[in-house]
């Protein structure tokens, strides 16, 4: 069943070239491998990444991919000198505390890429 089967998130884009500068550039994945200037992918950790030119790219309003990191306070200070702004959302059982919000067990933190999907940081205590 597909409970054993690999998964890949797939993120649609509108501009595969802005979207290869801020994966490589603000968040530091660097394409491997690119199929005719529509499709490229990422590595992030063990975990592959598509990316493909859509028309549809940013219309999903829920966060698309979460990144867990050790240091949520780091991450955000480096992607924040890097230019990336964050988002804040009023979500019942977060507090905000600045641009990171404190949950039960958990810090998280969202910001969106150019085409406006939604990603997410999440530090776990």
């Amino acid at each position: 069943m597909l409970g054993k089967a690999d998964a890949t998130p797939m993120i649609a884009v509108k501009d595969i070239d802005r979207a290869k500068q801020f994966y490589g550039d603000k968040l530091g994945m660097e394409p491997f491998q690119e199929m005719g200037g529509e499709f490229f992918m990422l590595k992030s950790g063990d975990t592959t990444l598509n990316v493909y030119k859509s028309e549809f790219a940013g219309t999903n309003k829920a966060t698309l991919l979460t990144f867990d990191v050790d240091d949520i306070g780091a991450e955000v200070s480096e992607l924040k000198a890097k230019g990336i702004a964050f988002e804040h959302y009023d979500l019942e059982g977060l507090t905000p505390e600045g641009d990171i919000y404190r949950g039960e067990g958990m810090k998280t933190a969202w910001f969106k890429d150019p085409d406006g999907n939604i990603l997410s940081l999440i530090e776990e205590d």
